[in-house]
């Protein structure tokens, strides 16, 4: 993931200004839009993927452009017109709403969980212990200014450290396929590891979890996909198609089992023929989805407005969380 700044309004407006997809004959109450453009995740399965193949998504279809490099990048290339939907951490759709751009949160997309979680990983032999063991220490990430970097600050605050001795815990950015080696190598005193790097390094041994981001919020859904005002207000239908799909895929990958969702993921990434390796889908566990159907809890964007105002990313009342997100579209959720 990139670090967002401010987005410039005349990209925004470039990119509002480009057509949402193939136009739909008109039908009454039929989509607008019969092609939603997305990045996709190489050896992976999204839920608009999984929705067109378990035949939810009805005459809509996707259209992919290729393969996002990080949430923050999907997000702004939906509020850019590049795209027509896209998902990040909660906290960088925060960021991108207080840069001015139109978007709006529908449905959450991922999360943590006992089986999917982001978890802060030492070296067997390491003296570090809690958070104040972490002054002077080096943090490894994948990037800055998301996910990890939130929950390591929360970390360090709930264990007492003041905001100079936060600033004296280096965060470095380092891919995540190399987190592991650069933590053996001591290279950096922490690691942040998920998924199939987290499990392929506890199975070598050698490494303890020094915490976990389940053990400070509890199960929760980090991140949203979102679409903009303008595509929602112009497609209001589609918007409709498009959420309740998704969210009947999410439900249907919450009440299968896992060798279920393993071999539907493995059929679809077979028949896209983009030469990938399914390696990675051999260690799904969970989508960490906390809500049924996706459904978007206020708290789950709150914690990050209030976590953005502290480190003064934001102002103090510069977003509110109501108007970042709506649940009127899933049908598994409320009306606002």
């Amino acid at each position: 993931m990139i670090k967002l700044r401010h987005v410039p309004l005349s990209v925004l407006l470039v990119g509002l200004l480009t057509a949402c997809g193939a136009r739909a004959a008109a039908e009454p109450g039929g989509p607008e839009t019969l092609e939603l453009r997305y990045q996709g995740s190489a050896g992976a399965v999204t839920f608009p993927e999984f929705a067109e193949e378990l035949g939810y998504l009805g005459p809509i279809k996707l259209k992919w452009i290729g393969n996002t490099i990080s949430g923050p990048q999907d997000i702004q290339a939906a509020a850019t017109g590049q795209t027509d939907f896209g998902g990040a951490f909660n906290g960088a759709i925060v960021k991108l709403a207080a840069a001015k751009a139109p978007i709006k949160a529908v449905i959450g997309y991922y999360g943590s969980d006992k089986d999917s979680y982001i978890g802060y990983f030492v070296a067997d032999g390491s003296p570090i212990k809690g958070p104040r063991d972490l002054i002077g220490k080096k943090i490894g990430v994948n990037t800055l200014g998301a996910h990890l970097e939130a929950v390591l600050k929360e970390y360090l605050k709930r264990g007492g450290l003041t905001p100079d001795e936060i600033k004296q815990v280096e965060l470095v950015v380092v891919p995540p396929v190399n987190t592991e080696q650069a933590l053996r190598q001591g290279q950096i005193d922490v690691a942040a590891l998920s998924g199939i790097l987290r499990d392929k390094a506890l199975r070598r041994g050698g490494i303890r979890p020094l915490f976990k981001d389940v053990d400070l919020f509890g199960p929760f859904t980090a991140g949203s996909v979102v679409l903009t005002e303008r595509f929602i207000e112009r497609n209001p239908n589609t918007t409709k198609r498009f959420v309740e799909a998704f969210a009947r895929a999410v439900d249907w990958t919450q009440t299968h089992s896992r060798e279920e969702v393993v071999a539907k993921a493995k059929e679809i990434i077979a028949k896209r023929k983009r030469s990938e390796d399914t390696t990675a889908i051999e260690f799904w566990k969970s989508s960490g989805v906390a809500n049924k159907g996706g459904v978007i809890d206020a708290r789950e964007f709150q914690t990050w407005v209030d976590w953005l105002e502290r480190e003064g990313e934001i102002k103090k009342g510069q977003v509110r969380t109501e108007d970042l997100f709506t649940n009127a579209y899933n049908p598994f959720g409320g009306t606002r």
